[in-house]
């Protein structure tokens, strides 16, 4: 037994049964240490942003650590921005990085980079394996990371000597990391919040990970005391349709976001962090609350949020009970526009069914029309950074051994493409809608805000994706999965509704839009 062997068997005695794997030479002793753990099952990825995307979308449907492998500080970056989504969306990721013994990268070799610092830059525990003897030791250290109260981002820095090196013999029992007890907020910031939220002109901003309990006990809060009930513009990952209740959506743009928000005087956040615009522009705030509204961060002091929301519920008492029955989506008919393609996929999303959408512009209506839909889960683009959608769906899959549908702009899409393969090759019953709009369609939208778009230069040429024209269906089916384009909504729901009806394995729908009209 080496060192390897020993991190493999660490990371199986803490449940972690499942590795979205980008491996190098200085990981290879892991690789062979695979071999001798069936039940622990690695998925190869084309692209280090597929494996960690993919981590994130596993992590988010399970609840649980999602694990990485990847080859030192070139693969652990070019699998940061999805770590960055991972990051903001509070789930557990566990990465381990393979890099260069201590002796071998004081010759500086090529592909030595300064990994712990590009690790640390995300935010959570960064741990280095420095004797092999320390390696379950470390592994658990890194877990525990990983399972912090507020989840984390982990990285395990795990030297290919310490790797092959031997072990000894295995311990009776390998250290296993309990999951964390949920930590409650303080009682009198409870007292506070329901006071706050009986004063006329507050609200409730609840996100991250959002369960049907969860959502039911804040409309219980709103409906005892009066406030409004928000959620985060994308929160990590929460039920939705109908018989759940549905909170107002924060509107990604500020120009939309101030008004909305213009008429609060105190807010509650649970789960949420407060809203700010997600960029800085010369004329709107970078706080999209008015600057005399207050804020109460109930989980400030790492309170799980689904015990304050039962807390908040518990104190609130009883208010009015949920609206009537939601009647279903109407199924569209006609041209493809977005208002259409919303209640296509509301018409016949599965019940159960991971929703992971990255549609960005042309899914501006998913989040209504979804809300009738048959209930799923609806999985959003936290951090911003795009390339999520299709590894969050391949992960999800693998997560959640349901039906997942992923809803991709066509500009994200191309970030991560490589995820299809991964998505055939394991079989995975995944619908990936792409929209084509065949432009960078959000930032021509930023570029109007400068004055009337013009339709040569610098900024036609880094908005158009229509020259050439993508096509998504020969894409898909060079990756080994089928595909179609669809004309119409007619088409849309009749495509949609045969995977709903017990059709299993990857498959990709090409959607074709408009450009927004600015």
């Amino acid at each position: 037994m080496n060192g390897a062997d020993a991190l493999v068997a660490t990371l199986h005695a803490n449940g972690i049964d499942l590795v979205f794997a980008n491996a190098g030479t200085s990981e290879m002793h892991v690789v062979a240490a695979l071999d001798g753990v069936p039940d622990l099952r690695p998925v190869l990825c084309l692209f280090e942003g597929v494996a960690t995307g993919a981590a994130d979308g596993y992590a988010r449907v399970s609840g649980d650590v999602a694990a990485t492998l990847l080859h030192l500080g070139p693969g652990l970056a070019n699998g940061w921005a999805n770590l960055h989504n991972a990051r903001r969306a509070g789930v557990p990721v566990l990465n381990v990085v393979g890099v260069h013994p201590d002796a071998h990268d004081r010759l500086d070799p090529p592909l030595s980079s300064r990994v712990s610092q590009l690790a640390a830059s995300l935010g959570g525990a960064v741990t280095t394996v420095h004797r092999t003897a320390d390696v379950p030791a470390a592994a658990a250290q890194a877990i525990t990371g990983a399972r912090h109260p507020r989840a984390q981002v982990s990285t395990l820095l795990v030297p290919a000597d310490v790797a092959w090196s031997p072990f000894g013999p295995a311990p009776r029992r390998w250290p296993a990391v309990a999951a964390h007890e949920p930590v409650a907020p303080a009682a009198d910031d409870v007292v506070r919040a329901i006071g706050w939220l009986r004063t006329g002109r507050a609200a409730l901003v609840v996100g991250g990970s959002l369960s049907a309990s969860d959502l039911s006990r804040a409309a219980t809060v709103v409906g005892a005391t009066g406030a409004r009930l928000l959620v985060e513009t994308f929160p990590t990952i929460m039920d939705h349709g109908a018989s759940t209740p549905s909170p107002e959506r924060i509107v990604y743009l500020s120009d939309f976001a101030v008004p909305q928000l213009s008429g609060l005087d105190r807010v509650v956040l649970a789960g949420a962090a407060e809203p700010v615009g997600f960029f800085a522009y010369p004329d709107l705030p970078s706080r999209l609350l008015g600057a005399q509204c207050q804020v109460l961060d109930l989980c400030g002091n790492g309170a799980d949020p689904a015990t304050a929301l039962a807390d908040l519920a518990a104190a609130a008492g009883t208010g009015p009970g949920p609206g009537g029955a939601t009647p279903p989506p109407a199924v569209p008919s006609g041209p493809l526009t977005p208002l259409t393609f919303a209640a296509a996929v509301a018409a016949t999303v599965p019940e159960g069914a991971v929703v992971v959408d990255e549609a960005n512009t042309g899914g501006v209506h998913l989040y209504d029309a979804l809300a009738a839909a048959a209930p799923h889960r609806l999985m959003t683009l936290t951090g911003g950074a795009i390339g999520f959608g299709l590894p969050a769906a391949l992960g999800a899959a693998l997560g959640s051994h349901g039906p997942v549908i992923a809803l991709v702009a066509d500009g994200a899409l191309q970030y991560t493409a490589q995820a299809l393969w991964s998505l055939a090759r394991e079989d995975l019953d995944v619908t990936v809608v792409v929209v084509a709009n065949a432009t960078y369609d959000i930032l021509r939208l930023e570029r109007a805000r400068l004055g009337p778009l013009p339709t040569s230069g610098a900024s036609h040429l880094l908005t158009d994706l229509g020259a050439p024209v993508i096509d998504h269906v020969s894409l898909a089916r060079a990756y080994g999965v089928p595909a179609r384009r669809v004309e119409s909504a007619d088409e849309l729901v009749t495509a949609l509704a045969r995977r709903a009806v017990g059709h299993t394995g990857p498959e990709l729908i090409e959607v074709p839009l408009a450009p927004l009209a600015l």
